[in-house]
């Protein structure tokens, strides 16, 4: 507890002027920022390795450290001036098993990767698995958080998150009684022979198609 409020305090002031969270926040910071975040803890296996894309003000990255300091923790944020609080923040807190790292997530394919990867409202689940998917080591999973809209946010991106090679996804709930209501994430496991073999597939009945088209024009 002291740790989270001492980073509630950093929100409240300097994350507020270095406009990473919106004044109309602060009342509400530990429902809508601090436990929102910290109830996913549960996502993660003990002494996991994980990356928050788009990490911003330290959510859920730095939430996340704080709840399960037995994590492992790497915020990517692209913004110069973002990274530089993130930081001071990860300093200030003691918090040494967190590193940040600037720039964009699909900068980082082939040198920075994980079992876990997670974000906090970054993008659309489609835009959003494009990002992270060269982030996750094979097997691993992208826990993203999502509103109330997450199951059909789901089923109308699946196709696509497919062809990513990202299956066995869920939507689960992280409950507390200190919410209302429960936080969404929605996680996908990242296959990739599944990928390579629906690419496969897919060039196999596109070849079928054209080998017919072909034999129906010489007749």
């Amino acid at each position: 507890m002291p740790l989270a409020e001492q980073f509630a305090g950093i929100l409240a002031d300097t994350g507020v002027s270095h406009g990473l969270i919106g004044p109309r926040e602060v009342p509400r910071l530990w429902e809508r920022h601090l436990l929102n975040c910290a109830v996913i803890a549960d996502a993660f296996p003990r002494e996991a390795r994980l990356i928050d894309v788009g990490s911003g003000a330290g959510l859920p990255g730095v939430v996340l450290a704080i709840v399960r300091p037995d994590l492992e923790v790497h915020l990517v944020e692209p913004m110069l001036r973002r990274t530089q609080w993130l930081d001071v923040v990860v300093a200030d807190l003691g918090l040494n098993s967190v590193t940040v790292h600037r720039g964009r997530a699909e900068e980082f394919a082939g040198v920075l990767a994980a079992p876990f990867v997670t974000a906090r409202a970054v993008a659309r689940l489609d835009k959003l698995a494009r990002w992270c998917v060269p982030l996750l080591e094979p097997q691993g999973v992208l826990v993203a958080m999502k509103g109330r809209s997450a199951a059909t946010e789901l089923d109308e991106d699946r196709k696509g998150l497919e062809r990513l090679g990202l299956t066995d996804a869920v939507v689960t709930e992280h409950s507390s009684v200190l919410l209302e209501e429960p936080v969404l994430t929605v996680d996908l496991r990242f296959a990739p022979r599944a990928a390579r073999a629906k690419a496969a597939r897919t060039e196999r009945g596109r070849a079928s198609r054209q080998a017919r088209t072909a034999r129906q024009a010489r007749s």
